[in-house]
């Protein structure tokens, strides 16, 4: 049986209503545009795990708040990442990309489609009634 690797992700707004997005630096979707997130460690929380991701991807401090929304992504060798997605308001902190996130930056909904996204994004935010 594939291994079920379990991650979190970050659904963050800012006042306007933007979506704060990173740039992968690494595979799986290396190049495209996500939610930061990654690996729930040993220990951690799913929500502990989402606000550490965003403080290392993004340099934002956040609070975390509801789930949001699960999905499950292929990765490789037969592995399966089990996300939980986590609505997080930001506290503090300075945005700078960090960690493997190649960029960083505050993303309008209409502006989404134009943006090289990873794949199943569009449609999930969409799904979950996170874009406006």
């Amino acid at each position: 049986m594939a291994a079920r690797v379990p991650c979190a992700g970050a659904v963050v707004r800012d006042g306007a209503g933007r979506l704060l997005l990173v740039r992968r630096g690494h595979e799986p979707g290396r190049g495209r545009w996500s939610l930061p997130g990654g690996r729930v460690e040993a220990g951690e929380t799913v929500a502990d795990a989402a606000v550490r991701e965003v403080r290392e991807e993004t340099g934002l401090d956040v609070v975390p708040g509801a789930l949001v929304g699960r999905v499950e992504l292929p990765g490789p060798d037969g592995v399966t990442y089990a996300v939980d997605d986590i609505a997080c308001t930001v506290r503090g902190g300075r945005l700078r990309p960090g960690g493997d996130a190649e960029d960083v930056r505050w993303v309008a909904a209409a502006d989404l489609p134009l943006l090289p996204l990873t794949e199943g994004l569009l449609d999930t935010l969409t799904a979950w009634n996170v874009l406006p």
